[in-house]
């Protein structure tokens, strides 16, 4: 059993360390000069939906991936045998850091293609989110109420 609890925190901190390369990626592209940076930048309009869609989207995706896999760690994880809750956790986990990629995806885009620091914050607050997901085997462990029996 402690070697599949080894191998779930593995591939849960593989699947949280994707999801921070998809702002450094973001960060490269535009800085690099892409071609799309600063595209809808004078087009108020565009600018007004891109922002929107980008605040909407977050205001969406932060509190639902946080409370939604609280809701299934208590509804459907804890009541599965500890090799099911195993791969429940990483299944959620990894639909958890989806829900918070989006925002940051679309937050980053937003900042590029129109200049404004919104979509930046955007970006900020579903990565900020992430911190409360930070994987580990003591939090593993506490969450599906697994002993330590290496004391």
């Amino acid at each position: 059993m402690e070697k599949q609890i080894k191998k779930t925190v593995s591939s849960i901190r593989t699947a949280y360390g994707c999801f921070w390369l998809i702002p450094i990626l973001l960060i490269i592209y535009g800085e690099c000069g892409g071609s799309l940076v600063g595209l809808y930048a004078d087009n108020i309009r565009i600018s007004y939906y891109v922002e929107t869609l980008s605040i909407l989207t977050t205001a969406v995706c932060v509190p639902v991936s946080l409370k939604l896999f609280a809701w299934i760690l208590a509804r459907k994880i804890d009541k599965a045998g500890i090799a099911d809750a195993l791969k429940l956790y990483v299944t959620w986990s990894i639909v958890r850091l989806i829900l918070l990629a989006i925002p940051v995806g679309i937050g980053g885009t937003t900042y590029y293609l129109t200049l404004s620091s919104t979509g930046t914050l955007c970006a900020a607050i579903a990565l900020t989110a992430s911190l409360f997901c930070l994987p580990g085997e003591e939090r593993l462990r506490r969450e599906l109420h697994i002993e330590n029996n290496l004391e």
